[in-house]
């Protein structure tokens, strides 16, 4: 039987007692810049992996400013690559896309996490592993702090892996009419081992360059995988942006890009197929016919074929990540939360899971149980909401899942069945509350709503107005809910490479006007906030003001907006691309409200900083490119 592996979105978070962990470091806060000469650059790190028995192996990857530069400006294509000790084989075992940071702060810093249990058995004893870095940006005055680290969780394998077989490993011209791409993306053919039960293919895939029609990186083709001559999966290489984890960020971030976005760490596709042992086999994967007068135009892929053991339990069930509640970075566009926790759940076993009982529930509180049914093969994930209210006191909180009786029967790995997350807990506010929208130039791209724990819409704003404020005053039931923002087109509501479109805001106040919390206006496809409501709310904290500078694309001007709840002390400093010169400096006393046009037309075309400080710190830090 066949089917697509579904892999975890993170690492598997358990307890000491549930099951140890080792931790294996390869680079370490490691500063690392392009070498425009070259294009790239190896940063390679000796390490000793540990040996012994592993259930699950994760890569972490956290990107940071480097303490004496700015962040590196752009998107480029990254490799980390294992290289065994006494050879010059490498293999690519993550693959990461740089984000735009132009515009992060020096407190800045971002993890990323892929499970590369499907490499375990070349993560052992000595080896090289190396980080490489693509581009040509200078190199002087920017670049990023670097850790990747490996994380060993010690047990039973699910299977026990035999064989890595490197099938595809090359940036394949695609599209050139003299010479088809399926002349290297080639059939690749195989006899598995006497002891071989199952195999699977892993693919790294994403698409660059730039020709007429925006092929490669910004025009959606498809992919067929086959095996032994059978399509197994047809998809379009193809990846909405606009929702990424990691935003706003100072270039093109929401454009949708060839199966990548700006700012991510590739979770390969993955594929299962069960096998006779010594059987024979043929993989092919081929790409949509194109054809284009560009050279430049690139499918980068990477594909492996691993060949398993039987699978060593019947009945073995896993929890693959709390997706709510967490405060893990990858999922902070829908946490906090204040109901309906999500979890992904895994079928480790050979038998269908069919039946689960779950208990969840906050540290310190009761514990809540729910009854799963479905039906899950081999591999397979589930995201799966539970019901009700999310308990929590103010500040962090512990989260915990554990599942028992799959199928009704004894778990073969208990360890992995229960997961720990800690989690901020949601605001307090009174039960009255302002929703404040003001309309971009594009309005007909969005709507809100607030739902309560119920699921059911207790307000919802559609059908607007461009450029109009919207003032609509919520009296709510105690409880919990949820305020969501969409935008359809995916570009929030300012963009600064969407001149047209202009800038919205969108804020949610108390019945005094005071500021319970300002929604960044680059975000995308959606806003979320989770709320409670209580006719006993704590008096409101005071919250971060709301800054906005739109154009940032302009010819000279540009307008800033502030507010805050309390009048203070707030200074607007200009400078140049690297910060080196300060152009201009305001300095506003006891500001809480205003609207303010800086106009650098008398400056060279260039790039600029505007930073905003309240009461001496840095509150807002954006670029502006002033041309001609």
């Amino acid at each position: 039987m066949l089917h697509r592996l579904l892999l975890a979105l993170g690492c598997l978070s358990f307890t000491a007692q549930a099951q140890d962990t080792l931790r294996v470091l390869s680079h370490q806060a490691a500063v690392v810049v392009t070498d425009p000469a070259k294009g790239f650059r190896e940063y390679p790190g000796t390490v000793s992996f540990p040996s012994g028995s592993f259930r699950q192996v994760t890569l972490r990857v956290r990107f940071g400013c480097p303490d004496s530069m700015r962040c590196a400006d752009w998107d480029y294509l990254d490799h980390i690559y294992l290289r065994k000790k006494g050879t010059d084989e490498k293999y690519e075992i993550g693959r990461m896309l740089t984000p735009y940071g132009g515009a992060f702060g020096k407190n800045w810093s971002f993890e990323w996490t892929a499970d590369i249990t499907d490499f375990r058995s070349l993560l052992s004893g000595e080896a090289e592993i190396v980080y490489y870095h693509s581009g040509y940006e200078p190199n002087q005055d920017r670049g990023w702090k670097i850790t990747v680290e490996f994380e060993f969780v010690k047990g039973t394998p699910v299977a026990e892996p035999l064989a890595v077989h490197k099938i595809y490993d090359a940036s394949y011209r695609y599209g050139n009419k003299d010479r088809s791409i399926e002349e290297d993306l080639k059939p690749y053919t195989l006899t598995v081992g006497k002891a071989t039960r199952r195999m699977r293919l892993v693919v790294f895939h994403t698409g660059h360059g730039m020709d007429k029609n925006g092929c490669g990186e910004f025009c959606s083709r498809y992919r067929d995988v086959r095996m032994d001559g059978a399509l197994i999966d047809r998809r379009d290489i193809w990846k909405k942006c606009g929702d990424n984890p990691l935003y706003p960020q100072a270039g093109t971030w929401v454009l949708d890009r060839a199966y990548w976005c700006p700012g991510d760490l590739q979770q390969p596709d993955a594929y299962d197929l069960t096998v006779a042992p010594s059987s024979k086999h043929t993989v092919d994967i081929d790409m949509e016919p194109y054809q284009s007068d560009d050279p430049n135009v690139n499918e980068v892929i990477t594909a492996y074929l691993i060949e398993y053991g039987p699978v060593k339990a019947t009945v073995d069930a896993a929890v693959a990540d709390v997706l709510a509640p967490t405060d893990k970075q990858v999922h902070a566009r829908h946490n906090p939360v204040s109901f309906g926790p999500r979890v992904l759940i895994r079928n480790l076993g050979t038998a269908p899971l069919t039946s689960l009982t779950i208990r969840y529930g906050t540290k310190g509180y009761p514990a809540k149980t729910f009854s799963w049914k479905g039906k899950l093969v081999f591999n397979q994930t589930e995201e799966v909401r539970l019901p009700g209210t999310i308990d929590g006191r103010p500040g962090q909180n512990s989260f915990e899942v554990t599942l028992l009786s799959p199928n009704g029967k004894k778990d073969a790995w208990p360890g992995d069945n229960t997961f720990r997350t800690s989690f901020t807990q949601v605001p307090v506010y009174p039960q009255q509350v302002v929703v404040a929208l003001r309309t971009n130039k594009q309005a007909s791209h969005n709507f809100y709503s607030v739902k309560n724990s119920e699921g059911k819409v207790v307000f919802e704003r559609k059908n607007l107005k461009d450029n109009t404020d919207y003032r609509d005053t919520l009296r709510l039931e105690p409880g919990a809910y949820e305020l969501a923002l969409a935008d359809t087109a995916g570009d929030g509501l300012e963009f600064w490479y969407n001149v047209r479109g202009g800038r919205g805001t969108f804020m949610l106040m108390d019945a005094k006007g005071h500021l319970l919390k300002a929604f960044e206006s680059d975000f995308g496809s959606s806003v979320y906030h989770a709320f409670e409501v209580r006719a006993d709310a704590p008096q409101i904290a005071v919250a971060e003001p709301s800054i906005g500078l739109f154009p940032t694309r302009t010819k000279g001007k540009t307008t800033l907006d502030y507010l805050g709840n309390e009048p203070e002390q707030v200074e607007v400093q200009i400078s140049t691309d690297e910060g080196a010169q300060l152009v201009e400096r305001h300095v506003y006393e006891n500001l809480k409200e205003g609207v303010f046009e800086y106009d650098l037309s008398y400056r060279k075309p260039q790039r600029y900083y505007l930073r905003v400080f309240v009461k001496g710190v840095m509150k807002y830090n954006k670029r502006i490119r002033v041309g001609q």
